[in-house]
């Protein structure tokens, strides 16, 4: 709530806000891929040739898995840290737990 107005705002913006139509439109270009692989199978394509597109199409979700957590860094992390130390270590943590989860080091 804010003192001045009296309102509550609700919760902040995501970290990537500014970001949002970068990764909609890569989230947008995986979607295709997969839709893409779909048909290769079901048009009996050469294995390796769907191989080949689930691997590009696993790399762009990396891709924009690494853009998040970039712009988490940057926006959450930082701004936790920065007014409250507590809650940035606890987003520090947290952090943490996310790279391992991307990397795929840890469930």
């Amino acid at each position: 709530m804010t003192i001045a107005s009296g309102q509550d705002n609700g919760p902040p913006p995501p970290g990537y806000t500014d970001h949002k139509p970068n990764h909609l439109a890569r989230l947008h270009k995986v979607e295709g891929q997969i839709r893409g692989i779909t048909r290769m199978v079901g048009d009996d394509r050469y294995c390796i040739d769907v191989l080949t597109q689930i691997s590009a199409a696993t790399h762009a979700l990396q891709e924009v898995a690494l853009a998040l957590l970039d712009d988490h860094m940057r926006h959450c992390v930082t701004n936790a840290a920065r007014s409250d130390p507590p809650a940035g270590e606890e987003k520090l943590d947290e952090l943490a737990v996310a790279i391992r989860r991307t990397l795929r080091l840890s469930r």
